[in-house]
């Protein structure tokens, strides 16, 4: 089995910046709803994670219907966020500052810029994590590529499948 985080695992207090520069634990809930999802995503270089946040910040209040606080993060600097914010429509907190050590804790999939263009640090491949009311890993997703990332409807309606029928974590058999 990996030594990286795994279904049904506690998720690790991420400590990053908020976007006022401030340090935060990604992972606290800032409200009363029981689940969080920890969207990770490459940075401000990248078109398609813009595409999946202002995606994401539409089907916002759907996801509060069902429980689900939501937050994304990146490695970006404070500057870089800052930056981003300006082509994003997002309505839930966005956080900076996701280090190396962080990436590789979480089992991430790291890549380098192709050129100075791009960015100029490694940054984490797309991820998620849903976390439950135990703080348990419900459901991870994690790719090596920036096109392969869960439909959110789809997401959305597994989370209330799997909130209204009990439905167990899956994918924990270890040898």
């Amino acid at each position: 089995m990996s030594n990286d985080l795994q279904p049904a695992m506690k998720i690790p207090a991420l400590v990053v910046k908020d976007s006022d520069n401030k340090q935060a634990d990604i992972t606290v809930r800032q409200t009363d709803l029981s689940w969080k999802m920890i969207v990770i995503y490459r940075g401000k270089h990248c078109p398609l994670c813009t595409k999946q946040l202002n995606a994401l910040a539409k089907m916002k209040g759907q996801f509060i219907d069902a429980g689900v606080e939501l937050a994304a993060v990146s490695g970006d600097s404070h500057e870089q966020l800052t930056e981003h914010l300006k082509d994003l429509e997002v309505n839930f907190p966005l956080y900076s500052s996701l280090s190396l050590v962080q990436m590789t804790d979480l089992g991430l999939y790291i890549s380098e810029p192709r050129n100075e263009n791009e960015t100029d640090h490694p940054f984490a491949e797309p991820a998620i994590f849903i976390v439950n009311e135990q703080d348990q890993i419900q459901i991870v997703d994690k790719s090596n590529a920036p096109f392969s990332r869960p439909d959110l409807n789809d997401l959305l309606s597994g989370i209330k499948f799997i909130r209204e029928n009990d439905y167990p974590i899956r994918g924990t058999l270890t040898e």
